[in-house]
C-alpha cells in the first residue's frame, strides 16, 4: 500500500509570505506546479484522492483527478491550521513567530487543538488507505499537516532523519505501509523537468 502525501501548489500569499486566508487560490506558478505533480503521479497507479477543502488545495488535487481519474473527496480534516484573526497579515507585520510553541492565535487553533485534529485526519487517511488496497492513495494537503504527520503518526527511516524538510509547494512524501513507513520525504524532482 502506498500513500502519497502531498502538499498543495504556490499561491501569491505562500510566494508573499502571508498566512493564508480559506479561499486563497493557487497562483499561475501554482497552478504549473499542480500540472507538473499530476504528470509525475499519473502512472502511480492511484485509485483516490482525499484533499482538504481549501480552494488551494482542490484546485491542486484536481489536476490530479484529471491525470489519474481517480475519484476526489474533500475532507475539512486536512486543512491547514487555523490562524484566526491573524490570517490575510504578513508575517513580516506581526512582530513575533506565529508558529511559536504554546502561541493560540485569536479565533484560530492553538497547536494541541491543531495537533488533535491532525490525528483524527491520520485515522481517516488510513481507513481510505485500506479501502484503496491495493491501488494508491494521494492525501493533497499543507505543509504544517504534511510536518505533523511525519512528526508524529509515521515511522522515518534513519537515512531521512535529520535535517527537517522544507516542505516546498507540492512536494511528495511516499509511504508504504502498514506499518506506515515514508519512503521518500518532501521531493520536489517533477518541479524540476
Amino acid at each position: 500500500m502506498t500513500i502519497y502525501l502531498i502538499r498543495h501548489g504556490e499561491t501569491d500569499h505562500n510566494a508573499a509570505r502571508i498566512l493564508q486566508p480559506p479561499a486563497t487560490p493557487l497562483s499561475e506558478r501554482g497552478a504549473q506546479q499542480a500540472r507538473l505533480l499530476a504528470a509525475r503521479l499519473a502512472a502511480a497507479g492511484i485509485v483516490r484522492i482525499v484533499a482538504s477543502d481549501l480552494e488551494r488545495a482542490v484546485q491542486t488535487a484536481r489536476a490530479l483527478e484529471t491525470a489519474t481519474r481517480a475519484p476526489l473527496q474533500l475532507d475539512a480534516l486536512l486543512q491547514e491550521r487555523n490562524f484566526g484573526d491573524l490570517r490575510g497579515r504578513p508575517y513580516r507585520e506581526l512582530g513575533f513567530d506565529p508558529f511559536a510553541e504554546g502561541y493560540a492565535p485569536p479565533g484560530g487553533e492553538s497547536i494541541p487543538v491543531f495537533q488533535e485534529r491532525v490525528a483524527k485526519a491520520w485515522d481517516m487517511i488510513q481507513e481510505h488507505a485500506a479501502a484503496s488496497a491495493p491501488g494508491a492513495l494521494a492525501i493533497v494537503t499543507h505543509g504544517l499537516v504534511c510536518r505533523d504527520l511525519v512528526a508524529r503518526h509515521l515511522a522515518l527511516p534513519a537515512a531521512l532523519a535529520g535535517t527537517p524538510p522544507a516542505w516546498d509547494n507540492t512536494c511528495v512524501t511516499e509511504i508504504d505501509g502498514p506499518p506506515y513507513t515514508v519512503r521518500l520525504l518532501a521531493c520536489t524532482a517533477h518541479l524540476s523537468t
